[in-house]
């Protein structure tokens, strides 16, 4: 007779590469959403694969044309918010996907939920009812954020789309940079978003060279992953949720690459390599305020670990 109970999982096969352990970890456990993108730059899928991820994002959008249905995990509920919608702009940024008429319905979704500078706020209210990460404060009147509003408009630029949207919002993304006295890493990742698509070039390398010094004077990377006490976590982070170089410069041709040195690099992406799970899948570094959540996040991490190794030329297999 059959015992009855739950099943374990079922073990991770032998495997001798990142990548194969990955994909087993991601069959196994991700949205089909992290499934498809799996597909798309890893396993050739190049050749019709941007359809079929571009197929499960739009389950994510709303009739307002932008995104919720807990597309970025940490807020859950239909309703669409900025940083849905900037997560749904990085996928379509990934695939070739972030132009035309698509993006021309995101950008009249952005001007209708910008604050009166014409930036957006992180959280609109409407989140208000539905569960969230107890780290994400939903106000009724929320202010703008380089947070939020830096990573869009460098994906819009860097795509070449044009939108009245874009002039105010760029304006504030130029003047929050240029303010930026005291900082925290997501932050600094939404600057550096900008700035590496900012179309004045000039202006860009002489604020990521400020930024870089900021960085480097508030130890907001771990420059040595063997002596993380040595670097302070931000206030209101999770214990242990550091940032490392590779956090700053996803690529070797982002603005701050020149951050850091080749031994600090190295060292962060050997950290990064030596983070992969017996499961084969990444951990998250924040707070995991539900057990669906955490699930749900680390497909999306493992899939930026890989990405992010491989751009910097790390043997993924």
């Amino acid at each position: 007779m059959a015992e009855t109970g739950a099943s374990p999982l079922p073990p991770t096969p032998p495997a001798h590469t990142p990548l194969s352990r990955a994909e087993h970890f991601v069959w196994l456990t991700a949205r089909v959403l992290e499934q498809r993108r799996f597909v798309y730059h890893f396993l050739n899928g190049d050749d019709g694969g941007a359809d079929a991820v571009e197929t499960a994002l739009a389950a994510y959008r709303n009739d307002d044309e932008g995104y919720g249905h807990a597309l970025e995990p940490d807020l859950r509920g239909p309703v669409s918010q900025p940083l849905h919608t900037a997560h749904a702009l990085r996928v379509l940024d990934s695939i070739g996907r972030c132009g035309g008429q698509r993006v021309d319905r995101v950008c009249r979704y952005l001007t209708s939920v910008s604050t009166a500078d014409g930036a957006l706020p992180a959280i609109g209210p409407g989140q208000r009812g539905y569960p969230h990460a107890p780290f994400v404060p939903v106000v009724d009147d929320p202010p703008s954020e380089l947070l939020a509003t830096g990573p869009v408009v460098g994906l819009l630029h860097r795509n070449e789309v044009w939108h009245a949207w874009l002039f105010r919002a760029t304006d504030f993304c130029w003047q929050a940079v240029d303010s930026l006295e005291k900082s925290h890493p997501y932050e600094v990742e939404a600057a550096v978003a900008f700035l590496d698509a900012a179309p004045d070039r000039p202006r860009a390398e002489a604020a990521a060279d400020r930024l870089g010094r900021l960085v480097r004077e508030h130890r907001l990377a771990a420059l040595d992953p063997e002596r993380l006490d040595a670097f302070p976590v931000a206030s209101g982070y999770a214990p242990g949720e550091h940032h490392f170089p590779y956090d700053y410069a996803k690529t070797p041709g982002s603005l701050a690459r020149a951050w850091f040195t080749d031994e600090e690099m190295a060292r962060s992406l050997d950290f990064l390599a030596d983070e992969q799970r017996e499961d084969g899948g990444w951990p998250i570094r924040w707070r995991a305020w539900a057990p669906g959540t955490a699930l749900e996040c680390r497909p999306m991490v493992t899939l930026e670990a890989l990405r992010t190794l491989r751009a910097h030329g790390r043997s993924i297999g």
